[in-house]
């Protein structure tokens, strides 16, 4: 359990500390940051590359914005195969209902 932490710290970390890197280095805004980083979510899950880094970080690798973009693109995935053309519409809603919900009664 504890190498389970320390890799999700790590890797946790690391997406926190690139995206600091890319607040203080350009004139990006931290909406851009944040947007930017849930299309690398979309894109890096629709290469297959996200799925095996959350395997390796856990949740070091799916609580940050880039894990909701994977769970955005894995959700219309799952939702074209069973809908096929309206998944795309709600697919990715579908999936992160939960995760949408606790944050606005947050």
């Amino acid at each position: 359990m504890l190498i389970a932490l320390i890799k999700a710290f790590l890797i946790g970390g690391v997406i926190c500390a690139a995206g600091q890197l890319l607040i203080d280095y350009t004139k990006l805004t931290p909406a851009r940051i944040l947007t930017l980083y849930v299309i690398a979510g979309v894109v890096l899950s629709g290469l297959g590359l996200y799925q095996p880094l959350l395997d390796f970080a856990g949740e070091g690798a799916g609580i940050p914005l880039t894990g909701f973009g994977h769970l955005l693109a894995k959700g219309v995935r799952k939702a074209v195969e069973e809908q096929g053309a309206l998944g795309i519409l709600t697919g990715g809603l579908t999936s992160a209902a939960g995760g949408i919900t606790a944050a606005l009664l947050a």
